[in-house]
């Protein structure tokens, strides 16, 4: 099978080209390793190359799962982690591939005048509650804390 490629083993990606010299769009990229041509030719050094890979992913996508219930940037991490598995592996480049798309879905839709507005107006009033709360608290109990704490 002629695969429009002049190396051996190479399989050609076809891309529809608009006359424009852009560069490769993310969903023209092929998925698959990227791994420098050398390491791919050896396959203990290919296999060996994958799992350095996915244990240093797992690494960073286990410090990130630490760092979600303490202060850090949790999520930031773990996204760091699927990107350095996604440079090996075709199921984290599609799990990276849905997660931009869905993030730009909501980004648009939370740029949607709408959408702004509503939330804006739900801000609103949530503050206004928040703020007749705090208002009663302090007219019914004072600026003195509940807990009676004596000097020492």
């Amino acid at each position: 099978m002629n695969t429009g490629s002049n190396k051996h083993g190479e399989a050609a990606v076809a891309a529809d080209r608009t006359g424009t010299d852009e560069t490769v769009d993310e969903r023209e990229r092929a998925l698959g390793s990227r791994a420098p041509q050398f390491i791919k030719a050896r396959r203990a050094l290919h296999l060996s190359w994958q799992v350095g890979v996915f244990i240093v992913g797992l690494a960073v996508v286990v410090a990130g799962i630490i760092m979600l219930p303490l202060p850090g940037p949790g999520w930031v991490v773990i996204f760091g982690g699927m990107a350095i598995w996604a440079t090996e592996f075709v199921w984290a480049q599609l799990v990276l591939r849905w997660t931009k798309r869905k993030v730009t879905e909501a980004a648009q839709r939370a740029l949607d005048p709408k959408v702004r507005r509503r939330n804006i107006i739900l801000t609103s009033i949530g503050l206004v509650v928040v703020a007749v709360l705090a208002g009663i608290y302090l007219y019914k109990f004072g600026l003195v804390m509940p807990w009676k704490i004596k000097d020492q």
